[in-house]
């Protein structure tokens, strides 16, 4: 599959985000596609990102692995094998490509594109270990072991410290207020702006009747997590 103009620059993009500059595109834009893009195209003989998803499942593993194994030397390997699994777990790995924004980049079929596969888990998940896949053919191993811990490094030792690389700030915040208040933790719709299909909501998080903390987000889900994580950066609980 040839690659526009148009259509590199959207990657060339991605690939400022990534630190990595791809020898061959094609590995980057396969990457990117999903099977309902592929499968809407199959006149053309478009490749979906499923083969390197399979092949990238086990280089996440294994860069992890070895970084849990040389960072931290206290731990068991029972103990190892339960952090891995919950760093290399479809929520960690989507939380992973929402940092990257790898979403955007995607090319989706019109199903999916519709309804809002875009910010799917799941899609998200195996679009990142497809990206990790890519990396690895067009790069080697030691360039996929400086993405992965060049950019989340401190997203794996906070799963170290908490057991989830995803962090849940609404439980977080609500163990934070019980020590506080015996007051009911209510989370509002401000509004609603966009299309079904790519819709953003802004939610309140209120305690009190006061709004302590507000977020956006792509699905009622995220937003409530954005406004949880304000409300600890105000309560003092979390810094910058």
């Amino acid at each position: 599959m040839s690659i526009s103009s148009e259509r590199k620059k959207v990657l060339e993009k991605l690939q400022s985000h990534i630190n990595y500059t791809f020898k061959d595109y094609r590995f980057l834009n396969i990457s990117l596609t999903h099977s309902s893009y592929s499968n809407e195209n199959k006149s053309k003989g478009i490749e979906s990102n499923e083969r390197l998803e399979f092949l990238g499942d086990v280089v996440v593993n294994l860069i992890v692995s070895e970084y849990l194994y040389n960072r931290f030397k206290e731990l068991p390997e029972g103990e190892l094998t339960k952090r891995r699994a919950t760093i290399g777990c479809e929520s960690s790995l989507a939380f992973a490509a929402r940092k990257i924004n790898l979403g955007d980049y995607m090319l989706l079929g019109k199903g999916e594109e519709a309804t809002g596969g875009r910010n799917r888990d799941s899609i998200l998940a195996d679009a990142f270990e497809a990206l990790v896949g890519a990396i690895y053919i067009d790069g080697g191993l030691d360039k996929v072991r400086d993405f992965l811990i060049g950019t989340f490094e401190q997203e794996i030792i906070y799963a170290i410290s908490k057991g989830n690389l995803f962090t849940d700030y609404k439980t977080e915040l609500q163990e934070v207020l019980q020590k506080r208040t015996k007051s009911k933790i209510e989370y509002k719709v401000e509004k609603e702006v966009g299309p079904d299909h790519n819709k953003k909501f802004y939610i309140n998080v209120i305690v009190e009747n006061k709004i302590i903390g507000s977020g956006m987000g792509r699905s009622k889900k995220e937003a409530e997590q954005m406004a949880a994580k304000e409300a600890l950066y105000k309560l003092g609980v979390r810094n910058e």
